[in-house]
């Protein structure tokens, strides 16, 4: 396995004895109510363009159904659905309490009848072979507890000729943004984390998840080891996020 892989693997948000699961599920229910806060605090509502931009990606596919893996609060799926006339949705999440807050969400701008939510594992999808269209993640994959086989079950459930879309958080590697990206990770996110959420460890083990996960062709060669084809990636804002995308043949 790529070792990139390994590496985020074994980094948790609370370091203990429990498997990766059971932690990355206790941090997002502990912190659902300021999830969406901390989100725009964080990177000063950039992350709203760069789930614009995936959204434009999918879309042009025209999808019917989409699997929205790691959903959160739903925000991803709330642009799909109002991109992407028709189109319905599944998000699915490991933490009830996150599901909590979209739902809620989805309720109050009429959006239920097309986005459904259900609490489930991304390493054990529970639909049938070749259901969707579309599959998309939003700064989730690197809290997946096996990378390699979340790919693989997003590719069993895609369609031939699904298409894949996977927004994650990556390091700029430029000789200024690179340093200052460390100090603001590093420094200023777990501090407005400890300020803002009750749960002051996770917003240490992000600037740490995200330095680990595979990034770049790394990605890349984990989602062709599931399977996927067309395979690539896109950077935005200096490499601090990037779009991966990839078909199912």
């Amino acid at each position: 396995m790529n070792d990139k892989a390994k590496g985020a693997e074994c980094v948790t948000p609370y370091g203990d004895a429990r498997s990766k699961h059971e932690q990355v599920q206790e941090m997002f229910d502990s912190i659902a109510p300021a999830y969406d806060f901390m989100n725009r605090a964080m990177t000063m509502g950039i992350d709203k363009l760069w789930r614009r931009r995936a959204v434009n990606m999918v879309a042009a596919s025209y999808p019917g159904s989409i699997l929205d893996v790691a959903t959160g609060t739903g925000d991803l799926a709330i642009q799909l659905a109002r991109k992407v006339a028709g189109c319905r949705i599944t998000g699915i999440d490991l933490s009830e309490g996150m599901l909590s807050v979209g739902r809620k969400k989805v309720s109050e701008i009429g959006l239920s009848e097309r986005i459904g939510f259900m609490q489930a594992d991304c390493l054990k999808l529970p639909f049938d072979d070749a259901c969707f269209d579309a599959v998309t993640v939003a700064y989730g994959v690197r809290n997946f507890e096996r990378l390699l086989e979340g790919y693989r079950e997003m590719q069993r459930v895609l369609k031939p000729n699904g298409v894949l879309c996977v927004i994650e958080l990556s390091t700029p590697r430029g000789w200024l943004t690179g340093p200052l990206y460390r100090f603001y990770t590093r420094f200023v996110i777990p501090f407005i984390g400890r300020m803002v959420s009750k749960d002051v460890r996770a917003y240490s083990y992000l600037p740490e998840s995200i330095a680990a996960v595979a990034q770049g062709d790394d990605m890349l060669q984990l989602m062709r080891q599931a399977g996927f084809t067309d395979t690539c990636y896109l950077p935005l804002t200096f490499g601090a996020c990037t779009i991966y995308s990839a078909r199912k043949p």
